[in-house]
């Protein structure tokens, strides 16, 4: 199966399917069929599918001509009916993992969509999820799923992890420009990923399991969600002592090596930075079950409150 899906995906006659048409799923679906792939698109939203047909973007940043191209050469279809599922030869899950009202991650647009496939998975397949998620949740959660079908991981058919690296509106970086992470079940999963993304991105990354492809996204965004707190809140304290924080950051960014600049601003805004750190709590949580509690419980309190502080905080800083 392996060696069939990947001269498939080689020679172009892959269809792919995208699951998910958002900021996320919508341009990589132009970049599968920019490549020449054959795109089947799925969403639950009827409108969306019908304006995509119609030659139409419905996101500010991405033109309708690239629509149109790719309708016009008769690369893209889009469906509601996820039974067409069998059609693709790889499905792309790229679905929203919002916050309940609890501010814990809400799987349920992940799940949903991979139950909603799974009757019409197939041999020669394969599965990679792109939601931002906590570890675990590829091989916990749809692994078993997938193999409920009668599949074997791996052998029958292949699940991996890449996660989205979307910044939507940023003209210097593109789907394709932006290097992607993968991490697969299996062995033989990583390498069919590696190749389904690799034949549409410049560069291709590969990490030892689902599990740290899934931290590979929560670091990008705990990263950044410190950061940007931090700087917001030192531009308070410049504020205070006449001093100004962006010539201060200019002159600290002279120096080679560790350091990033960051720039105050209205806010952890957007959905990665208020939202996907979040899922660190969960693995938070989960952690504290393999290591020392008595060293590491007090740390991970302190971890959680800081992201939850600086996601209900709006610093008086954004001039």
């Amino acid at each position: 199966m392996k060696h069939t899906l990947l001269n498939k995906i080689s020679s172009r006659s892959a269809t792919i399917g995208i699951i998910g048409l958002g900021y996320v799923g919508l341009p990589l679906m132009l970049r599968f069929a920019e490549a020449g792939y054959k795109v089947l698109g799925f969403d639950l939203d009827q409108h969306k599918i019908k304006k995509l047909l119609a030659g139409q973007s419905y996101i500010k940043h991405i033109p309708s001509t690239a629509i149109v191209a790719a309708v016009d050469a008769r690369l893209f279809n889009g469906t509601t009916d996820f039974s067409r599922a069998g059609e693709a030869d790889a499905l792309i899950i790229c679905v929203p993992t919002p916050l309940n009202k609890f501010r814990e991650p809400d799987l349920s647009f992940v799940l949903n969509s991979t139950d909603a496939l799974v009757p019409y998975l197939r041999p020669g397949q394969i599965i990679s999820l792109e939601s931002t998620t906590y570890p675990g949740t590829t091989d916990e959660e749809l692994l078993p799923r997938v193999e409920s079908r009668g599949l074997t991981v791996g052998k029958d058919i292949f699940l991996a992890f890449s996660p989205e690296r979307e910044d939507p509106g940023n003209e210097k970086f593109s789907t394709r420009t932006i290097p992607k992470v993968c991490g697969g079940v299996t062995p033989a999963c990583l390498e069919v990923s590696l190749a389904l993304y690799g034949a549409v991105i410049d560069r291709v990354v590969s990490v030892s399991s689902t599990r740290a492809a899934e931290m590979t996204k929560l670091l990008e965004n705990i990263h950044r969600a410190v950061n940007i707190g931090l700087v917001n809140e030192l531009k308070i304290v410049c504020d205070a002592m006449d001093i100004d924080i962006r010539e201060v950051i200019d002159a600290a960014a002279t120096k080679p090596y560790g350091f990033t600049p960051y720039y105050p601003g209205p806010g952890l805004g957007g959905n990665c930075i208020p939202i996907d750190p979040f899922n660190h709590s969960i693995v938070c949580n989960r952690t504290i079950i393999f290591i020392d509690r008595n060293k590491s419980i007090k740390f991970f309190k302190i971890i959680n409150s800081l992201l939850k502080f600086m996601h209900i905080q709006m610093p008086h800083c954004a001039k």
